[in-house]
């Protein structure tokens, strides 16, 4: 059977009201900010069911012994923040995954052309075969940046099937490119808007994202 992207948007009552929030226009950057922390948070709850190594042994209650379930120190798990409006989506990541290693990769876009090019790339010469790696990218919407993450990561060694990327809004463009190049990704996002308008802004969206996280 042939693989196809999955892209779950979860049904969560806190995932809608903080969606709410951040669309308000006449929300204030300290309340905007605080929006994009919780939609990392929850939507990194949804991303990692099912998804992180675990480990089964026992523990000793004060009144007996039982099994327990434990997830597994050992397997590297890695947080990547497109810079820099990911950076809001970290905060709540952090909170769920205390442990995961983070790795900064810094994309901007040309406002003429809608291309993405690097600026930043604290990226390993090489990843653990056996890691799970979370984007968090807020705004998936031509698809550009998102494509060059990913060429990143599979040049350093990660299996496609190992990725999960976590986005406050999601636009056909990009989840289109992502699936042909891409199909065994899973995207978790807060919603999925149909329209990019001619300079790469999704509609109604959100505007830009880390403007309105860091008030710029």
């Amino acid at each position: 059977m042939a693989l196809q992207l999955r892209v779950y948007v979860p049904p969560h009552p806190l995932v809608k009201h903080w969606l709410g929030v951040a669309r308000d226009v006449n929300t204030p950057s300290a309340l905007f900010r605080s929006a994009i922390t919780e939609l990392g948070r929850w939507l990194t709850y949804e991303a990692i069911r099912d998804w992180l190594p675990v480990v089964e042994t026992t523990v000793q209650t004060p009144l007996g012994e039982c099994s327990a379930t434990f997830v597994n120190p050992q397997a590297p798990i890695v947080v990547i923040p497109i810079l820099r409006a990911g950076l809001g989506l970290l905060e709540g990541a952090q909170t769920v995954l205390p442990l995961a290693s983070i790795y900064h990769l810094g994309m901007i876009r040309n406002e003429e052309t809608l291309e993405a090019s690097c600026y930043l790339n604290k990226l390993p010469p090489q990843f653990d075969p056996n890691v799970r790696v979370l984007i968090c990218d807020p705004m998936l919407a031509t698809g550009g940046t998102i494509m060059q993450a990913m060429a990143e990561l599979t040049q350093r060694g990660v299996d496609p099937t190992a990725v999960r990327i976590i986005s406050v809004v999601a636009a056909k463009p990009a989840l289109q490119k992502l699936g042909t190049a891409y199909p065994s990704l899973a995207i978790y996002t807060a919603t999925i808007d149909e329209i990019v308008n001619d300079v790469g802004y999704i509609v109604p969206g959100l505007g830009d994202a880390g403007d309105r996280i860091f008030g710029t």
